[in-house]
């Protein structure tokens, strides 16, 4: 099939590609002439592990090319999938504009029958607004051409999304049309070789899915992390807690695992839209809105716990002169994703205590630098910003820090000190080792009552 994705940042970019890669002609749009123009030379620009390599196959075999064009795009494709950003408006609602923009493009160019697809996290009731404006520039042409508008909401991990996209729990199709599901079903085919998991049901309902999903699982990291906050007052042991549940069918494992809060471009973004959309319906999401509260308040968690450990309380900034080595930047591993990431908040309030701040990262840097400037210090070496430092703490859960050179660790600090925002080790090997170890949940040394 002939399709174009607009939109190449990260859901337009990886779609395209598998796209490709399961012999489909795909053709990226993005208005970033940069990035486009990076991309014909194969310089992807995101970090996924296995997205380059596809990339540059897919396109010296010229199943994946790139363009800023999109009217010529949208002619030469039977699919038309929307992947540009929507982003939170000061409201929380999610941005429409560029969805519609590109819409509205699409009406005017298209000359044959198209398939309209929402692969952007969008509200319920969006593929109505699309289909409007694609009906009223084709009524200012007179044209009476057919089109049809899909709702397909992307599940994808970052870290894991080539994988998810190519051997996927589920495709969610929303359409009323039993032909376009068919091509949609086509499509789709090469990915359901094992089993099909292809779920096509109403556009409201597929559009609902996406943020359903992603706020139950905000809200099982949330509930979590109280649960840990209460075993650190009660000195009960988050891990255990967990294997307590978890081993409950109707609960699980996943998501349970507590740390410093959600972060990316999915959770916050969709909580927030989801919240705003209720609203509009004069429905008070009062559970939703205490799982975003508790994430902004779970960020904050581990600067506490270094401030009552190393507050200096006779100073204006009670940091002042600690340094305060950070292992990871991104918001979770395997992506150099920082938005919304608990590292920029808990890299702030350290900076506002008074502390010096020196940061690692496998793939984050640069994005750190972005955001940070020249207010912390970098290393591409984990070890060489531990040096002289008063503690380390541990912020993304990267392999590489899983199982570090220990006794290297408590000779470069000042003192054995390490803050684990996301519990990598047992505290009592941590302790048998020399170390004062301060996790979340496992061992009660939280001080919930700082000021700080």
């Amino acid at each position: 099939m002939r399709i174009s994705v607009i939109g190449a940042g990260y859901v337009g970019l990886v779609a395209g590609t598998c796209f490709a890669e399961s012999g489909n002609d795909v053709i990226c749009v993005d208005v970033n002439e940069a990035r486009i123009e990076g991309l014909k030379n194969g310089i992807v620009p995101i970090y996924e592990p296995g997205l380059k390599e596809l990339v540059i196959r897919n396109s010296a075999e010229g199943r994946l090319t790139f363009t800023t064009d999109l009217a010529s795009a949208a002619k030469a494709s039977l699919i038309n999938f929307i992947a540009v950003g929507t982003p939170p408006g000061e409201d929380g609602s999610a941005d429409l504009q560029h969805v519609l923009d590109v819409a509205r493009v699409i009406g005017r160019e298209m000359e044959s029958f198209k398939i309209i697809v929402d692969k952007s996290t969008v509200p319920v009731g969006t593929a109505d607004k699309v289909r409007a404006a694609v009906q009223e520039e084709l009524d200012k042409r007179g044209a009476g051409i057919e089109f049809d508008v899909v709702s397909n909401p992307e599940f994808l991990k970052e870290g894991a999304a080539i994988d998810d996209f190519m051997k996927p729990d589920r495709v969610v199709i929303g359409t009323d049309n039993v032909r376009t599901a068919e091509i949609m079903k086509e499509l789709y085919a090469p990915f359901m070789r094992k089993t099909n998991r292809l779920i096509c049901m109403d556009i409201r309902s597929a559009e609902m899915s996406k943020y359903a999903a992603n706020a139950m699982l905000a809200t099982k990291i949330s509930f979590m992390n109280q649960i840990a906050n209460l075993c650190d007052c009660m000195g009960a042991d988050v891990a255990a807690v967990r294997e307590g549940i978890g081993s409950d069918s109707r609960i699980g494992y996943d998501f349970l695992f507590p740390g410093v809060g959600y972060g990316g471009s999915c959770f916050p973004k969709d909580v927030k839209a989801l919240v705003k959309s209720a609203e509009e319906c004069r429905y008070d999401f009062t559970l939703l809105k205490a799982v975003e509260a508790v994430n902004e308040q779970q960020k904050l968690v581990l600067p506490k716990k270094i401030a009552a450990r190393l507050a200096d309380l006779s100073l204006e900034k009670p940091l002042s002169g600690r340094t305060i080595a950070i292992w990871g930047l991104s918001f979770k591993p395997r992506t150099d994703d920082m938005r919304e990431a608990p590292s920029v908040a808990i890299i702030n309030r350290l900076l506002e205590l008074g502390a010096q701040v020196r940061a690692h990262d496998p793939e984050a840097i640069r994005e750190a630098t972005r955001i940070f400037g020249e207010r912390i210090a970098y290393s591409h070496n984990q070890y060489d910003i531990i040096n002289g430092a008063d503690a380390l703490a541990i912020v993304t859960e990267w392999n590489e820090y899983r199982n570090p050179d220990f006794d290297r660790i408590k000779a470069l600090l000042k003192q054995p000190l390490i803050f684990d925002g996301r519990n990598l080790y047992e505290p009592r090997r941590m302790s048998g080792s020399g170390f004062e170890y301060f996790p979340i949940g496992r061992n009660g040394k939280a001080d919930q009552c700082s000021t700080f």
